[in-house]
């Protein structure tokens, strides 16, 4: 089988810009090809919400534990 998939190339890793109907854990093999489009003009525009989610979740905090599984059953009921 071979079709085109166009993807969008976020944090190492190829995201395609559209549903693909393939099984879990499929192997695939491609051949990078550098889309004329910009990013933006190949996905639909990321709202607000979404784009301030990605921004929180981007964050990287000190929490100053080494290991905080270590400290799991500190929060069980």
């Amino acid at each position: 089988m071979s079709r085109t998939i166009l993807a969008v190339f976020e944090n190492g890793v190829f995201r395609p810009t559209a549903p693909i109907d393939l099984p879990e854990n499929t192997s695939v093999e491609f051949e990078l090809r550098a889309s004329q489009e910009k990013a933006s003009e190949a996905t639909e525009p990321m709202s607000r919400g979404l784009a301030k989610t990605y921004e929180i979740l981007g964050r990287h905090y000190q929490s100053g534990h080494t290991d905080t599984a270590e400290r799991h059953n500190e929060h069980q009921p």
